[in-house]
């Protein structure tokens, strides 16, 4: 079974809430090099006007990844993960992702496409908080076919 094509469209149910902590930010900026104050040190980050520490931008990811879980679980999706590649990823902010941050997030299937045996399957995560819109995440993963 392939990827399964009528899932282009579809939005899936919001997440639960994710909590952000402080030292979800601190680990993941000591792991992708980002040495900013204002990742570590709440009284960094307040001096520049956020509430708390920040996230480094790549930290959406985290949460996305969590929504996105939701269609490579489905089984009548058709992704067989151990044949995914990460194609593309996208980031667009609309506020920082701080601590303290109660983010929801929405997946959508914005596209599929089959060509020789390789899917391409485009999924747009919508974060949020109380105060709307955080973050939009664009993934593009590329599925082998089991003939590829």
């Amino acid at each position: 079974m392939g990827v399964n094509l009528s899932y282009a469209g579809r939005a899936y149910p919001p997440t639960q809430p994710y909590a952000v902590g402080r030292e979800h930010l601190h680990d993941f900026a000591l792991a992708v090099g980002a040495h900013h104050p204002a990742h570590h040190d709440a009284d960094a980050a307040r001096a520049l006007g956020h509430p708390d520490v920040i996230a480094s931008p790549t930290f959406a990811v985290v949460i996305a990844q969590r929504a996105e879980a939701q269609l490579i679980s489905d089984p009548e999706a058709g992704i067989d993960f151990s044949r995914v590649v990460h194609a593309e990823e996208r980031f667009t902010h609309h506020r920082p992702i701080h601590a303290g941050d109660e983010l929801v997030t929405v997946l959508h299937v914005d596209s599929i496409t089959e060509r020789s045996g390789l899917a391409m399957v485009t999924t747009r995560c919508e974060i949020t908080a109380d105060d709307g819109k955080v973050a939009t995440v664009v993934s593009t993963l590329a599925v082998r076919g089991e003939d590829a």
